[in-house]
């Protein structure tokens, strides 16, 4: 699996305006509501239970926000770079910058932990997260984002 078997071009905002970890949940989860036809209170609902148990922030900058969604048919993955790092818990401290969103049907078992374990993966690789940070534009972004993976799982 790579990550653009998640992650379409749609699903990619290369310059996202938040100002707070609330704010970058309530966006992401109004864009993925509009890909994936699913309702964005839903979605939002679902992100924030998980920020209760603990941030999905993983350090260097890079947060993870994830669920499982009833009625979702497939993994959804949704990257976005935030125009200004915000402050979102992270056990490090460090400000966010990148976000990838990823949702998962309620029965995706195994599946949803082993795209989460890559997408952790791939943006812990410091010369992804660099690409990443430097890419302006959605194709720039998906590109790095469809890049194989040199410690391939």
């Amino acid at each position: 699996m790579t990550l653009t078997d998640i992650v379409a071009p749609a699903a990619i905002i290369p310059a996202l305006k938040v100002n707070g970890k609330k704010q970058a949940l309530q966006e992401l989860a109004a864009r993925a509501a509009e890909l994936t036809g699913q309702s964005e209170r839903a979605i939002f609902e679902i992100l924030l239970q998980r920020e209760k148990l603990g941030s999905t922030a993983v350090g260097n900058g890079i947060a993870i926000p994830h669920g499982k969604m009833p009625k979702l048919g497939r993994l959804f993955g949704m990257f976005a770079r935030l125009e200004r790092p915000i402050d979102f818990e992270a056990l490090d401290s460090q400000p966010v910058d990148l976000i990838f969103l990823l949702l998962a049907p309620e029965a995706a078992g195994a599946d949803h932990l082993k795209a989460l374990a890559r997408v952790a993966r791939m943006l812990r690789d410091p010369n992804t997260a660099r690409k990443l940070r430097e890419s302006s534009d959605t194709d720039a972004l998906y590109a790095v984002l469809a890049m194989p993976q040199s410690s391939a799982a």
